[in-house]
């Protein structure tokens, strides 16, 4: 199975730009018979959390649309990073649309402290399964709590791919801590970075995919570009 890994750089706050990057993406993958594709953390948005409220997407919201049509066509899994209203407030989501049928919402369970004030607290689930593999999902700071990637494996994970949007710094962090899971848990692992302005820091790339010995597979720099994974 070849999982497409979308490093991209987004425009806070501006949907539209954001929108078209994506679909550019998305064609690229199934140019390249890609099974799955992934984008960063509020990609859609751009990681953005003062934004998040006025920029939030319902469960139906018809500006969707375009991704459920799109994995449709190209028989092609898509998930996408935005905000998401629920009941509680705004979530952390990462928004899962698969050829015929309903939408899944993964949203971020563990928050970091600089979240709290703009996010609640969502629901995810134990994996997706793609080609007869499940998947689990991290969406960013998750990937550094350890019951996260547990629960995951205990449920019976067999891959680990992270949606983040991360610093330099972030990235040292988050490439040690994603090798470990890979060792520990004998599983591939994979991460999906933004790169350029966001927030209060500078995206800087480098997607990365581990094997299950926790060594790396292969990575990108800190430019916008598709990495593809074998799995």
């Amino acid at each position: 199975m070849k999982i497409a890994l979308a490093q991209i750089q987004l425009v806070p706050g501006d949907l539209g730009v954001n929108l078209r990057k994506h679909i550019a993406f998305i064609e690229r993958a199934a140019a390249a018979q890609a099974a799955m594709i992934i984008f960063p953390e509020l990609s859609l948005t751009g990681y953005e959390p003062s934004l998040a409220k006025d920029l939030a997407f319902t469960q139906e919201d018809a500006r969707l649309k375009v991704f459920q049509q799109l994995s449709d066509i190209y028989q092609l899994v898509i998930g996408v990073g935005a905000p998401t209203q629920q009941e509680t407030g705004v979530c952390i989501s990462l928004l899962l649309f698969q050829p015929w049928s309903e939408r899944q919402v993964y949203s971020k369970k563990y928050l970091h402290p600089d979240e709290e004030p703009y996010f609640v607290s969502g629901d995810n689930f134990p994996y997706l399964i793609v080609k007869n593999r499940r998947i689990a999902f991290a969406i960013c700071y998750e990937l550094s709590v350890l019951e996260h990637a547990q629960a995951a494996t205990a449920g019976g994970a067999e891959m680990y791919l992270a949606s983040v949007a991360k610093s330099a710094s972030g990235v040292e962090n988050a490439h040690q801590r994603l090798a470990m899971i890979a060792r520990e848990n004998e599983i591939p692992v994979m991460m999906v970075n933004n790169v350029g302005p966001a927030d209060d820091f500078i995206g800087a790339g480098r997607s990365a995919n581990w094997n299950n010995k926790g060594e790396i597979v292969a990575q990108l720099a800190q430019e916008e570009d598709l990495l593809f994974v074998m799995i």
